[in-house]
């Protein structure tokens, strides 16, 4: 059973299923795209000509980003490299605008530091890597601020980004779900917030996190992880969920696969609530009815551990697994081993 959808969600879900066609709405919006599209030629041209400065730090700097709308995985894909690159030894720092953070100041974010301040997913990434992790509004700032204290740092990976050109970077990825380019149009007319395929240009490297890929690229898979997690770090069997009174909430990008996979995993629901990408659930109240397990996943966790309505639920994260393929491992490391060999 899936709960009833927002008025604010209708109107979002509409948008963006217009955005799979050149249908009227789409049409309607296509002068404003025309105008996005010469903002966005403007600022990356004051940026390629100087006129706008972008800062160069003295490590690699890796962007994982992407050119469509919403959440495509790139957290995930974040802290898999990090790991991968933590198994050879290399020292990695992680950058993150921190988005629906309070705050605009500079902050390296670690095990105290509350989630409103930090932001979700990078409270997320702190947890699954124990990577310095710094959060600010321009990540040149942040970059600047975490090799100041972490000096030995050697790659910095920024989470999301390829838009900020104020950071210079060395090695960009792009990743794409099963929208993939979407309807082709910019917004508002579709979900570029670039024209592609001309920025495939200057990526490196193209990752689909989807299962049915639109165009060539490397493939990540993601899985649930056989366990859950409790607040208190204890580990669950997921197969002990099965046949129990489930209720399961998800406030990322694509909630629906989050649910697509617990049942697949033999986790019937009972309610399934989907929520928008990075909900904050301060003042969230469970339903009424609701006296069963509540599971979700790891970066909702984050917010729902600490909420005092939840205090009389028993409240399970289940981590997202992700998984990237050989081959796009050995591409990413024959990129990146020059740059750090000059260090």
């Amino acid at each position: 059973m899936h709960s009833s959808p927002s008025v604010s969600q209708h109107i979002h879900g509409a948008l963006q299923r217009s955005w799979t066609k050149k249908g009227l709405v789409a049409r309607l919006l296509w002068p404003s795209a025309q105008l996005f599209g010469l903002l966005v030629y403007l600022r990356r041209w004051l940026y390629r000509t100087g006129m706008f400065r972008s800062i160069r730090v003295n490590v690699p700097v890796l962007v994982v980003g992407n050119v469509v709308a919403g959440g495509t995985g790139k957290t995930p894909v974040v802290m898999a490299l990090a790991g991968h690159f933590q198994q050879q030894g290399i020292k990695v720092g992680i950058l993150s605008r921190g988005y629906g953070r309070k705050g605009k100041d500079c902050l390296e974010v670690d095990a105290q530091t509350p989630v409103a301040a930090s932001g979700d997913e990078a409270a997320l990434i702190k947890r699954a890597t124990n990577a310095p992790v710094f959060v600010a509004p321009r990540r040149a700032d942040a970059a600047r601020a975490l090799l100041a204290a972490y000096p030995a740092t050697r790659l910095l990976l920024c989470d999301d980004g390829l838009q900020h050109y104020a950071l210079a970077r060395d090695i960009e990825i792009a990743v794409f779900d099963d929208r993939g380019a979407g309807n082709g149009w910019l917004l508002p007319a579709g979900p570029l917030r670039e024209n592609w395929p001309a920025r495939h240009k200057s990526i490196d490297l193209v990752l689909h996190t989807g299962t049915n890929p639109a165009f060539a690229g490397y493939a990540a898979s993601r899985r649930l992880a056989g366990y859950a997690v409790a607040a208190d770090g204890s580990h669950v069997s997921l197969s002990t969920l099965k046949g129990q009174r489930i209720t399961a909430l998800a406030g990322i990008g694509n909630p629906h696969k989050f649910f697509e996979m617990l049942e697949a995993a033999g986790v019937a629901l009972e309610l399934a609530i989907g929520l928008p990408d990075h909900y904050d659930f301060y003042g969230f109240q469970p339903p009424a009815n609701t006296d069963e397990i509540i599971v979700c996943t790891e970066k909702d966790a984050v917010k729902l551990f600490g909420l005092a309505s939840m205090a009389d639920k028993r409240v399970l994260a289940i981590p997202l697994k992700t998984e990237l393929e050989p081959a796009f491992l050995a591409a990413l490391d024959s990129l990146l081993s020059p740059l750090i060999s000059q260090l």
